[in-house]
């Protein structure tokens, strides 16, 4: 670099940085400093009052939430049995904090003609489950596995007080379906 051209960067360097400065920053600091070494000589305005406002009841507690879609009118909603009711103070299993869909069989073993699941859950841990086995977040339980797929059978809230039955299959395709 020619002895010129240096110059002449340490100037446009110089002019930048002077561009950064600000003028009213000493008088800032004057005032702070007053601030500090007296910081009641000032008074501050007094907060306006607030106006008294009274309570309202909300009313519409018993009716339909505007966030939650209508049911068409011809759609019968079943209502299920409270017989079927899970067991809520049944400790959960591992895989009932995933939904089934997350799911993924990924084998099936057979020793002395029982059957067992392999099942990787979303953290990539395989699981080996038997018949009578807890799994997906709708209180599915295994109720037979074959040497390609497990039958769960879960069981679902109405919505209306009562639970129903509903069986779901996972197989080595990974393919789900509602099956009865």
């Amino acid at each position: 670099m020619t002895p010129r051209r240096g110059w002449m960067m340490r100037l446009v360097v110089a002019l930048m940085l002077s561009g950064c400065a600000d003028p009213g920053i000493e008088q800032l600091d004057r005032e702070l400093a007053m601030l500090r070494a007296d910081p009641n000589a000032e008074e501050l305005p007094t907060l306006p009052e607030l106006p008294d406002v009274g309570r309202v009841a909300y009313e519409h507690a018993d009716v339909r939430s505007p966030f939650l879609m209508r049911r068409p009118d011809n759609e019968e909603v079943p209502r299920g049995s409270i017989e079927l009711a899970p067991d809520l103070s049944r400790p959960k299993e591992p895989l009932e904090a995933y939904l089934l869909e997350s799911l993924d069989l990924v084998g099936t073993l057979s020793v002395g003609g029982r059957y067992s699941a392999l099942v990787r859950a979303p953290d990539g841990q395989v699981h080996r489950l038997a018949t009578g086995d807890h799994l997906g977040t709708d209180f599915g339980r295994i109720v037979s596995i074959g040497s390609d797929s497990v039958r769960v059978l879960e069981v679902i809230a109405t919505g209306h007080g009562g639970w129903i039955e509903r069986s779901r299959h996972l197989t080595l395709d990974n393919e789900y379906d509602r099956r009865g």
